[in-house]
């Protein structure tokens, strides 16, 4: 199949380039002609692990292209997808569709043939409709097919949660539509993932639902570790307790500083909107996106108690910047009200992030950015584990607790705080009263049968799980 996609941000890159990788023949188009440039180069705007060698071998095998010309991408193409960026309006949370809205009616200037155009952009119920009519208004007697198409990636994790997902979701309004993306995702049906076909606007709700439910899933877990350092529990043996239970899953029950990122903090603000254009109140979507925020800056709080009361000049060294792992994203990173606050109480701060620095320096004043983390540790008075990169969990806690001024460690991940503490650290953790710092971890026995005892493990994304799944068995992780 032809492709046209426009937008070639975080969706728009990952979807186009996978979508070659299954055969198909991509254009990618963007209006930021640098940007495209650098793109046929394969220098990568983002970073996401093996997106780079993806991009480079289909471009090598001729399917996929990146241009600036609508047009000329638009011309032939059997689908053309919308995956431009819905950013939250300054003062009210909602989704600015400026951009999708630009997108179709571009494309309706192009427009041949009997295409589908599909919205894969996050965006609010009804969107659809109004694509379709603002095409319909430039080609009134055009034959095409508006459907959606939503996207549910996860940064540091794209390529696979886009080649083995757990499921796709249709949203269209005519047989034609529903054939072209039928025909297009084949692959995975033929693989047994499953495939949602429904109407457009429940295609569009379906993707703010489960992103509100994700979100409040984290908030849940945070306030439940604040109960547990109240009342001398550990959150990681909670979490683990009620996560095996089918009902509830394991994934997203990792207790932390707040969630941030490009998708739970505008998405939920944006169902928000949209629920109260139609007169619905969402009070534990509304409760769950001020306790997060609430959380954030409660983080710094917890710093300040841990060091004794007062940051007043202490250097403070904060250990991971992006809002997750394996991304360079600083968007409502957690990291940025933290310092901002602990700042404010006079703390000066040094930073170190293994591949974020450069957003980072967009995004934080009077902050002193290090490469090398143990640089970043060296006489500080406390260290602030923010980001659970995978160098940051292998760092040497001996050689860190000799470079500090005082081993003051505060683990807003759980990375290491029992080996931490065993190394000489006063540890802070999440979830964990200061007197179980140093307790070994619990094992679950079951009561019969020949299985071993279900360990607390910890997968790339610090969600709590009991093995392997099927997928990371078959990608032998």
């Amino acid at each position: 199949m032809k492709i046209a996609l426009i937008g070639t941000g975080y969706v728009g890159l990952v979807s186009g380039t996978c979508f070659a990788e299954w055969g198909n023949r991509v254009v990618c188009v963007d209006k930021n002609a640098e940007k495209i440039e650098q793109l046929k180069q394969g220098n990568l705007p983002i970073y996401e692990p093996g997106l780079d060698k993806l991009v480079e071998r289909n471009q090598t095998a001729d399917r996929l292209s990146f241009t600036t010309d609508i047009t000329a991408a638009v011309k032939g193409a059997d689908l053309i997808f919308i995956a431009v960026g819905t950013p939250p309006r300054l003062g009210s949370g909602d989704a600015d569709l400026s951009f999708v809205y630009m997108a179709a009616k571009e494309i309706a200037e192009s427009l041949e043939g009997q295409p589908t155009v599909v919205v894969k952009s996050t965006v609010p119920v009804g969107t659809g409709d109004v694509v379709e009519k603002i095409i319909a208004a430039v080609r009134p007697h055009g034959r095409f097919s508006v459907a959606s198409n939503p996207e549910f990636l996860r940064e540091g994790s794209a390529i696979d949660d886009f080649l083995f997902p757990d499921r796709v979701v249709i949203g269209v309004e005519d047989p034609r539509a529903l054939e072209a993306l039928t025909a297009l995702y084949s692959p995975l049906a033929r693989a047994n993932t499953p495939v949602v076909v429904t109407q457009r606007r429940s295609a569009e709700l379906i993707k703010y639902a489960a992103n509100a439910f994700l979100a409040t899933k984290i908030t849940f877990i945070n306030e439940l570790a604040d109960l547990c350092e109240q009342v001398g529990s550990d959150i990681d043996d909670l979490a683990l307790g009620i996560g095996l239970d089918h009902r509830i899953g394991r994934s997203f029950l990792k207790a932390g500083p707040g969630y941030g990122g490009s998708c739970f903090p505008k998405d939920t603000l944006a169902l928000l909107r949209t629920a109260q254009d139609f007169g619905i109140a969402l009070r534990v979507v509304e409760e769950t996106v001020a306790a997060n925020e609430a959380r954030k800056r409660k983080m710094a709080l917890k710093v300040i108690d841990a060091v004794g009361g007062d940051v007043e000049g202490l250097t403070i060294a904060v250990l991971g910047l992006t809002f997750k792992p394996d991304t360079d994203d600083m968007r409502d990173a957690p990291s940025i009200p933290l310092i901002e606050t602990l700042q404010r109480f006079g703390a000066k701060i040094r930073a170190h992030d293994p591949v974020g620095m450069e957003n980072a320096a967009r995004v934080l004043e009077n902050v002193v950015l290090v490469d090398d983390p143990y640089e970043c540790v060296r006489d500080a008075d406390a260290a602030v584990v923010v980001t659970e990169w995978e160098s940051i969990r292998q760092l040497d806690l001996d050689l860190m607790k000799q470079l500090m001024r005082s081993p003051i460690l505060i683990d807003l991940r759980n990375v290491f705080p029992r080996g931490a503490a065993q190394a000489g650290f006063r540890v802070s953790s999440v979830g964990r009263p200061a007197s179980t710092q140093s307790e070994a971890p619990v094992a679950i026995v079951p009561v019969s049968g020949d299985r071993q005892p279900v360990q607390q493990d910890r997968d790339r994304s610090g969600n709590c799980r009991a093995g392997k799944s099927h997928r990371e068995l078959e990608l032998g992780q």
